[in-house]
């Protein structure tokens, strides 16, 4: 009895392993195009190109956050694409971040978010929670100096009962719509609001906070239920987070989540993008906690899944990607988006840093003028 017990479990884990939501193109259709992987030994400015963790366009220029706390930068690098193919990746630039300011000076800068703001750099940290070093999100001069920094509401803090995962905090940074603030997301939720997910369905709500650019306060805030681990981890580690978003119209997101399960080598990611519409989501702005609060999340469809390009991609690897900003328009007036992955610095085994590239084709019901 005991036997047969244990093996309806184990159906069961294995039915929920793959995901069961299907394509939804009703808004958003996403298409591939190219990819790009960034030699392991490039060095630029005496430094090591690699974990990067986010990815900005503007003003023709690519701008890429590296997630080293020993030594916390951005590079500046043009990305030229011909036709609908990525031509040639030329890394140009290191900016090392000044961090004599009393804000930053301490700071545990774990650096995940990166966009460009009217000449100012705005970054998005993690921080070291296990550490009791904070999260932040802040602005610096294209010379690495700090500007300014948002506030943070409590429960955001590792001081507080109600506290972040640690490595779980703000991993997807994105300009408002409307252009007058940020919207930043967490990558797993915070402590009591819900569990890490797992492989079956879980109840895992991660918070998206707007901040507002003059004041720097927090004005609104709405959930997502991140999904549920795909892949059975061998080695006893899978996670599933939140990595990146963008607002592509007003209340609308394209929202990145990857997951990972130890054990499968270099297959052991699974990479998808949501269309959210948080239009109808309840403000959980206020709510300290969320198992204790009645709220609505915001409506999220599948609209791409990288596992059925993988045996594109120029090494057959999909890694541990966690950037995503808008490029330049196609010829045919379409968005194009572009995806970068974190190789961890290839500390966890053989990973690559890959430029992916997309086409974005938004349906002419949703309203994209600014």
């Amino acid at each position: 009895m005991r036997n047969i017990h244990l093996y309806t479990i184990f159906l069961l884990i294995l039915s929920s392993c793959g995901t069961s939501k299907k394509i939804n193109n009703e808004n958003v259709t996403l298409r591939y195009l190219d990819d790009y992987v960034i030699p392991s030994n490039l060095e630029i400015g005496g430094t090591k190109v690699g974990g990067l963790s986010g990815i900005e366009y503007y003003n023709g220029k690519y701008f890429l956050v590296c997630d080293h706390p020993g030594n916390p930068r951005y590079y500046i690098a043009t990305i030229d694409i011909n036709g609908r193919n990525i031509d040639t990746v030329n890394i140009s630039e290191v900016v090392e971040l000044e961090r004599s300011a009393e804000f930053l000076n301490g700071k545990h800068l774990d650096l995940e978010g990166i966009r460009v703001d009217k000449g100012l750099i705005v970054l998005s940290s993690e921080g070291s929670i296990q550490n009791q070093k904070e999260p932040s999100i802040f602005q610096v001069t294209t010379e690495g100096d700090y500007e300014s920094h948002f506030t943070l509401p409590n429960y955001f803090l590792p001081s507080e009962e109600q506290k972040p995962r640690n490595n779980g905090v703000f991993e997807g940074l994105a300009k408002s719509f409307d252009k007058t603030g940020f919207w930043v997301g967490m990558e797993l939720p915070l402590v009591k609001d819900g569990s890490k997910p797992k492989l079956f369905p879980t109840k895992s709500p991660v918070r998206i906070t707007r901040f507002d650019k003059e004041s720097g306060e927090a004005t609104r805030q709405f959930v997502i239920n991140l999904e549920h681990i795909t892949k059975i981890p061998w080695l006893y580690f899978a996670v599933n987070g939140l990595t990146e978003l963008l607002e592509y119209a007003p209340d609308r997101f394209l929202v990145l989540e990857r997951a990972f399960s130890a054990g499968h080598g270099t297959n052991g990611n699974t990479v998808r993008i949501f269309d959210v519409d948080a239009s109808i989501a309840t403000n959980t702005l206020q709510d300290k906690n969320l198992r204790k609060t009645n709220f609505r999340t915001a409506d999220k469809k599948l609209i791409f899944d990288f596992k059925p390009i993988r045996k594109t991609l120029k090494q057959q690897i999909i890694d541990n990607i966690e950037g995503m900003t808008f490029g330049p328009d196609l010829p045919n007036g379409n968005k194009t988006l572009l995806l970068i992955s974190d190789d961890n610095f290839s500390s966890l085994g053989k990973q690559i840093t890959q430029i992916i590239l997309l086409e974005m084709e938004v349906k002419d019901h949703i309203n994209v003028k600014p």
